[in-house]
């Protein structure tokens, strides 16, 4: 599985016009700062009302907008890079593609636990409380970095082992196989996303229908939760494609090796960018108590 020569070669070849490059940038730059914006405000939401500070529910939504302001910002940063400087230092490259990496590889793994969160608050309501406390929520906000930390740093061990020193100091085009090419960190990829994709939907499936069946006869905050993991399940989707962007890749170049550059750009979006955009919806607007505070702020602010 030859990739980084494939996607190399495919973006050497398949160079944008300035007019298409210039239309892009601009898209992406917009949709960045729009969410980055709206996420913002909901951090200062956040920040602004204390009632949000002992609730394990909106500390983990906290985590989560700030972890894809952190993930949108770079990846648009490298989109933007790729078509103005193009090729950049190796050793800053794997900077950015950590980072980016410890953030994307975050959010199923955020969204699994807020299910779990729902589904803790519907079935088990008495033990809520109990069960979900803000210093356990924030050690189990410190195991979803230790995770994601854990899954990516080998890639980086790997290559210091392996590449030779001049390779950190040469210039590349910025992609994760670019920057950490040996084939072991590619298999190891492979399988480390396919066991995020199986316990993630895992998670994802066994709450909404445990929640499920409980909402059939109960009130109507069991039936606000069952539409929110469905929600957490269409977040979920879109943030999971990332692990299946190595296989897309390969199978768009050999169905659309004249458009390939185009349909990197589609994939960019709908992976790297809209699920990003899916959290203000599901907490700073369908939810009650965060909408209030919201509308709040937004008017103190406009006064």
């Amino acid at each position: 599985m030859n990739v980084p020569s494939t996607n190399v070669t495919v973006v050497i070849e398949y160079r944008d016009s300035f007019a298409k490059a210039v239309t892009k940038n601009v898209i992406v730059l917009v949709l960045g700062i729009s969410i980055n914006y709206i996420n913002a405000g909901l951090i200062q939401t956040f920040r602004k009302h204390q009632i949000f500070y002992m609730n394990p529910r909106y500390i983990l939504f906290f985590h989560l907008v700030v972890n894809d302001i952190i993930q949108v910002t770079l990846t648009v940063t490298l989109f933007v890079v790729s078509y103005t400087v193009y090729k950049i230092h190796v050793s800053v490259c794997c900077i950015f593609i950590l980072i980016a990496l410890f953030t994307t590889e975050n959010t199923p793994l955020n969204l699994a636990c807020m299910a779990v969160e729902c589904y803790i608050a519907v079935c088990f309501p008495l033990r809520h409380a109990h069960i979900c406390t803000v210093r356990r929520t924030l050690v189990l906000i410190a195991l979803i970095w230790t995770t994601s930390v854990s899954s990516v740093l080998p890639d980086l061990f790997v290559s210091l082992a392996t590449e030779p020193l001049d390779f950190f100091h040469s210039r590349v085009f910025c992609l994760r196989e670019t920057a950490f090419r040996n084939p072991h960190v590619i298999r190891k990829r492979d399988v480390t996303y396919t066991v995020y994709l199986v316990l993630v939907w895992f998670v994802i499936f066994y709450t909404y229908f445990r929640i499920l069946f409980t909402a059939k006869n109960a009130s109507r905050d069991a039936k606000k939760a069952r539409n929110t993991i469905l929600l957490h399940g269409f977040q979920v989707l879109l943030c999971m494609a990332t692990y299946a962007d190595p296989l897309l890749k390969q199978l768009l170049q050999q169905l659309f090796p004249k458009n390939y550059a185009d349909s990197l750009f589609v994939c960019y979006i709908i992976i790297q960018v809209l699920p990003r955009s899916i959290s203000p919806i599901i907490y700073g607007i369908r939810d009650k108590t965060f909408r209030k505070h919201l509308k709040r702020y937004l008017l103190c602010k406009v006064n």
